[in-house]
């Protein structure tokens, strides 16, 4: 009971330290919309007596007013940048932080039920969230920390439900559970849809930066992402990498079904929704690799597939009963 209760703990704080680092996220990019767009060169603003299309003469600035102008923006810039770092380097430490206890939490939650934790749908939640955070941890010591306000945006929605909504005290597993492909498919469902979810906020962030580009409004934040072709490709190998990693948690998904229910498919609710989240993804790479799709219309299409994902894997358990109904509240 105790490892129940530390579990418990460990949770419930994580969620109150993401939603900080949340906060520090979104104060990080609230900063940067006090950056000024780069200035143009000095021959566009000023003029040297010459005519203008109008026919009138511009006045020529002095050279001092000039660099004075330009160093008090420089500065106020530098100001800027150095508010917007420390910002991003503040939620990346309490991520860090939230996800050590939530690590705790998950741990504490296996020991407590002398399993792994994954036999029910708060504790799978749970688990997922922290695959996200994993990645997203790995992906910002590479240098793509900002990834980290829809990330701990969804991690706090994620994980917040899980602790308030679909908590469920410790219980043994149905009889259904006790197999080792328990493990290895669940495994398998996680990583994958923990790269699914970082895919797509990828294709998110990408409509949102190409919007910007194709109306040459970049400004604040966006300015900072790289370019739409590159998140474009961040998208595109995330989920080129998750989807072997799904089409194998439904392959042991089945041989556990026939070893649970004794048929490798039967149609159940949840397996179907699985197929239809394959074979959207499968129409994504399918697109990528021999129609060229790229950007908005791959993009969106990845979107869809995170919908379904999430439907699969929440609308299904909550909304329709089925042989997975174990997995519910």
């Amino acid at each position: 009971m105790m490892a129940e209760y530390w579990s418990n703990l460990a949770m419930v704080t994580s969620v109150v330290v993401y939603l900080l680092a949340l906060a520090a996220f979104a104060a990080e990019w609230a900063a940067a919309r006090t950056l000024q767009p780069e200035a143009a060169p000095a021959a566009v603003l000023v003029g040297s007596g010459a005519a203008s299309p109008a026919g009138e003469v511009t006045a020529t600035a002095s050279a001092g007013d000039t660099a004075s102008a330009g160093d008090t923006a420089s500065a106020g810039d530098t100001a800027a940048r150095i508010r917007i770092d420390m910002f991003g380097r503040m939620g990346l430490g309490l991520v860090l932080v939230a996800w050590v206890l939530h690590l705790t939490g998950v741990i504490c939650r296996g020991i407590a039920a002398q399993r792994m934790p994954w036999g029910n749908m708060y504790e799978f939640v749970t688990a997922a969230m922290l695959f996200i955070v994993t990645g997203f941890l790995v992906l910002a010591f590479r240098g793509v920390r900002w990834l980290g306000l829809p990330v701990t945006l969804l991690v706090v929605i994620g994980q917040g439900l899980a602790v308030t909504v679909l908590y469920v005290a410790v219980a043994p597993l149905v009889p259904a559970l006790h197999s080792v492909w328990f493990v290895v498919h669940i495994v398998a469902a996680a990583v994958a849809g923990a790269a699914f979810n970082l895919g797509g906020l990828f294709s998110i962030l990408y409509l949102m930066k190409a919007r910007a580009v194709r109306r040459d409004k970049v400004r604040g934040y966006l300015a900072k992402l790289p370019s739409p072709e590159r998140i474009d490709e961040l998208a595109y190998r995330f989920h080129a990498f998750a989807f072997p990693l799904w089409t194998f948690a439904i392959a042991a998904g089945a041989v556990w079904a026939e070893y649970a229910w004794g048929r490798f498919w039967g149609w159940d609710p949840k397996e179907t929704w699985s197929l239809v989240t394959w074979v959207v993804y499968a129409g994504y790479l399918h697109a990528r690799a021999t129609a060229g799709w790229r950007g908005k219309r791959a993009a969106v299409v990845a979107i869809v597939g995170l919908v379904c994902f999430w439907f699969n894997f929440v609308g299904i358990n909550l909304l329709v009963s089925g042989l997975h109904s174990y997995a519910g509240i």
